[in-house]
Formats: structure tokens, C-alpha cells, sequence
């Protein structure tokens, strides 16, 4: 790919990229949100059509006007979030829109072809499994499988270890080093580092739409990726200087809550938090995470057990009341639960106390030059981009959507914050911001709940871990003794790891 360009209204999201992938090598697409590796590689798969350059596809020049185009050369793409039919088996989803048999389906036919490809690329999965029934490291196998059915030989990988556990991580880079065995070629879109230099062979680094760096992954090192996505040198998280308070902060006893789907969610939850202790929860999605989170804040039913801020039982408080008593919350979803899009960032930095002094008249009449002075004072000390209290949400990056929930719940200096998937989607400048502000919470005294599916955040900020599994806490280890191998194996359900 040269010279490749591409705008969105007054944005220009790609100028001039060059992107050359060798053939037989795993390459690494590299930057930080909103540099354009996404951007480029939906160019390259036809999803977007670029305003200039050209792409030239094993010696020849291409034009590629649309995903049919892309898989006819051969190259196939893994989305982030999985293109599957949850019903459907997994052979059936694999040639879902190339059965190649007439219009009536022959299930033992398709199964046994998708099995010759398991076979061939020691991907490992039931094809007569439905779906919905498998994890999720499985269903990225069914992805990887739909690609290869049709023939790809160049296949993109969109963040594809952001929904799996340290043992699907590395199954999933067994699989990557045998198809590149077999002859296929491999760009991997991704932000961790870690993975980049355990796997790749060389990288292309993006920033700001234009091209920062091309590195060979065997000679550079994670200090100089970032350094090139981000054009300074990353701050080092600094390790803390007191031991966390005495006074328990949040004291959960016997917790339990259903699901929406009326199920089980929580069976039995204990755990107390300290002043100035960050318990990290580890745990792969859907095990009960998010319902504690929605407990703790009131947004949940609680069916049995309490929730303890200071020693008052707040487990039948709304979250209203359970705000007032100094709880604050960072949701997993800034986008849905966090803000709201449509407003400025000074409205959205008042959200929950716009019907308190300053802001608003005897609980009623809103004070729209007090809303608009604390909004641009927050705004400026919670580094919003740019620093205008009057800008619309919706149109600011991700990181500094998350900048604005921060500001707005850690400006009131709460006793305890609950924080849910911190950094999700942020790039490694958005993160290490985050990672700064908590544990400047932490150093001030406030008890943190940390919710990540990042094990590499959790092991780095929390004090304690807890591992959920299947809605129970089967383990809490000091932070010190919690490898990745053992946290892994305690979230995948093995809790002899938790001796």
C-alpha cells in the first residue's frame, strides 16, 4: 500500500500511509486511537474506499472496491467483535454465505470439511458445537476458520486477544505461528506491546494518520514502539511508598444478585476494602463482574447478603443515596452509561449533582455561567482535548470521553470508587493517564474496586486480586504472588491454582 489517503468530512484520517507486509511474516499494525491502522486496514479489506493511492497485492496492481474483491484475492479479516450466528453450529457459520451445495445444506458434508481445515491448521473446535454454547476463545477460532475456508491467504487480525484469557492468548498464538507455517501471511491490529514482541516480525507503527516507524520486532524494544506511537517516552508507574489504611473502607458480605435473564450472577460474594487499597477483580467477562459493579452502586437488585460503606448497609440504597455517601463510579461503557453524547462537556461534567450549589438554583433553575466555569476548570485539570467546557462529547476521542467521567467523579474526592474496564478501547497515552489519576486516588486515601480484563492493569495497580468465576470469588491473592499463569488457570475455573 503507498501514498494511501483517506477523509472524513475535516478529518484526515490517513496521509499518505505506506504499509508493505512481506509474504510468510506476522506484522504488527501498530499507534494510538484514532491513528488510522483500523482506518487503513478497512481500506485493504474494501470496507472504505481510499481518496488516493494505490494497492499492489502479490506483484500486481489491485482495486479493491468492496469486501468481495478482498476475499477473491485472498484476504480475509477477523473483526474484533465476532461476526457470528449464535444458533447456528459451528460448520454451519463457517460457510455461512459460501455453503457451495445447492440450496439444501448436507450437515455431515460441511462438517467434515470444516474438520480437514482443523486438521490442517491445528485449530481445534466441535463443528457440530452450536455457537452459543462455546467460549469465546472459541468462537475467535470459528472466525479464524470462516477465513480459511475461503482461501485467504492474507488474514488481519482486529485486537484479537481483547476478550481472552492468558491460555486462549497463547493458544491463539500457536495457531498464528502455524498458519504462517503453512505459507499465510498476517497483520495483526493491537496495543499491547507485549504481544507484539512475543509474536511479530516486524511492525509498522501509525500516528496521527501518517506513518512514525518501521521496526523489526527481534531488534527494537517496547520502550521504542511506544516512544514512536506516542513521539515521547512513557512514564514508568511508580511503586507505592506506604502500605494501604486500616480503616475498611467497603465490607461485602454474602452477596448474591440474578442476571437480566434471571440467573444466578453473584452466589456469595465477600471481600472488604481499605483506605488507600486498590482490589483488583480479575476474570474473564460474564462471570459476574458487571452485576457486582451494579450492586455495589444500587443499579442492581440486591437478592441476599450486604454492602457496607463505613459500616451502614447500603444494599437497598438507589444510586442517588449510595453517591451521596461518597461513592463514585467509572462504568465499563463510557458511550451508554457514562455520558451523555449529545451534551457539552460541561453539562456532562455536572451529570449527578446539577441539582446541587453551585449549579442549579434551590434544586430547580439551572446556573448556566457556574456550569459553564466549573466545566472549563475541569476540563483544564483533567487534561481534556481540546479544553473547551462548550465542545459536544460525541465528537471527542475516547480517551477524552473517559477524561470526562474521571474529572466529574473524582473531582468530589469520594471514599470509594468502583471503576470498570478503565482503559478499554484507550490507546498508551489515554492509559497511562488513567493508571496516574487512580493511584493518585489511592495515594489520597480512597478505596479503589478495580473491574479490568487487562491482566497486565491489574497486576500493575492493584494491591490485592480477586479472580470471579461463575459468579463466585474463588480466590484473593496479594498482588505480588499473582502471576499470569496462576490468575489465568483460577479465571478459567481451576481453583487448586488459588494453593
Amino acid at each position: 500500500m503507498r501514498g494511501i489517503r483517506k477523509r472524513f468530512g475535516d478529518l484526515q484520517a490517513l496521509d499518505g500511509v505506506d504499509l508493505v507486509v512481506n509474504e510468510g511474516e506476522i506484522h504488527a499494525l501498530v499507534g494510538e486511537n484514532g491513528a488510522g491502522k483500523t482506518t487503513l486496514m478497512n481500506v485493504l479489506y474494501g470496507l472504505y474506499h481510499p481518496d488516493s493511492g494505490t494497492i499492489r497485492y502479490r506483484e500486481r496492481d489491485v482495486r479493491i472496491t468492496g469486501p468481495r474483491d478482498a476475499i477473491a484475492l485472498g484476504i480475509g479479516m477477523i473483526h474484533q467483535h465476532f461476526m457470528l450466528v449464535p444458533p447456528l453450529t459451528v460448520a454451519e457459520n463457517v460457510v455461512l454465505g459460501d455453503e457451495r451445495g445447492g440450496p439444501v445444506l448436507d450437515d455431515r458434508a460441511i462438517e467434515e470439511r470444516v474438520r480437514g481445515l482443523e486438521e490442517r491448521f491445528a485449530i481445534a473446535v466441535e463443528p457440530g458445537a452450536r455457537v452459543e454454547d462455546i467460549p469465546l476463545g472459541l468462537q475467535q477460532r470459528v472466525e479464524i476458520l470462516k477465513v480459511l475456508y475461503r482461501g485467504s491467504e492474507l488474514l488481519i487480525f482486529d485486537e484479537p486477544t481483547a476478550v481472552l484469557t492468558p491460555q486462549e492468548v497463547d493458544e491463539l498464538f500457536a495457531i498464528v505461528r502455524t498458519l504462517r507455517e503453512e505459507g499465510k501471511t498476517l497483520i495483526l491490529i493491537t496495543h499491547k506491546l507485549r504481544e507484539v514482541m512475543a509474536v511479530t516480525d516486524r511492525i509498522t507503527v501509525l500516528r496521527g494518520g501518517r506513518n512514525a516507524g518501521e521496526l523489526v520486532t527481534k531488534q527494537t524494544t517496547p520502550a521504542e514502539i511506544a516512544r514512536a506511537m506516542v513521539g515521547r517516552e512513557m512514564k514508568q508507574l511508580k511503586a507505592r511508598a506506604t502500605p494501604p489504611g486500616t480503616e475498611v473502607i467497603l465490607d461485602v458480605r454474602g452477596l448474591e444478585a440474578l442476571s437480566d435473564r434471571g440467573s444466578p450472577a453473584l452466589r456469595g460474594i465477600d471481600f472488604e476494602i481499605r483506605s488507600g487499597e486498590i482490589l483488583g477483580i480479575a476474570g474473564v467477562g460474564g462471570n459476574g463482574q458487571s452485576e457486582l459493579a451494579q450492586c455495589l452502586l444500587g443499579l442492581r437488585k440486591v437478592a441476599a447478603g450486604t454492602i457496607r460503606i463505613g459500616g451502614i448497609d447500603i444494599s437497598r440504597d438507589d444510586p442517588k443515596r449510595t453517591r451521596a455517601r461518597g461513592v463514585a463510579y467509572v462504568p465499563e461503557d463510557r458511550r451508554i452509561e457514562g455520558l451523555v453524547l449529545a451534551f457539552t462537556v460541561a453539562d456532562d461534567f455536572i451529570l449527578g449533582k446539577q441539582d446541587r450549589p453551585p449549579y442549579a438554583a434551590n434544586g430547580i433553575v439551572l446556573d448556566p455561567a457556574a456550569i459553564l466555569k466549573a466545566g472549563g476548570r475541569l476540563a483544564v485539570e483533567y487534561d481534556v482535548r481540546p479544553p473547551n467546557p462548550r465542545a459536544i462529547v460525541a465528537n471527542l476521542s475516547g480517551g477524552n470521553q473517559q477524561k470526562v467521567v474521571l474529572g466529574r467523579e473524582l473531582s468530589e474526592r469520594p471514599k470509594l470508587i468502583v471503576v470498570s474496564q478503565p482503559t478499554r478501547g484507550l490507546d498508551i497515552a489515554a492509559t497511562e493517564y488513567v493508571h496516574e489519576r487512580l493511584l493518585e486516588q489511592r495515594g489520597q486515601g480512597a478505596a479503589i474496586l478495580l473491574v479490568s480484563s487487562e491482566l497486565d492493569e491489574i497486576r500493575a495497580l492493584s494491591d490485592r486480586i480477586a479472580v470471579m468465576f461463575e459468579g463466585r470469588i474463588v480466590a484473593v491473592l496479594d498482588a505480588a504472588s499473582a502471576t499470569e499463569e496462576r490468575l489465568g488457570l483460577l479465571m478459567a475455573g481451576h481453583t487448586e491454582a488459588a494453593a
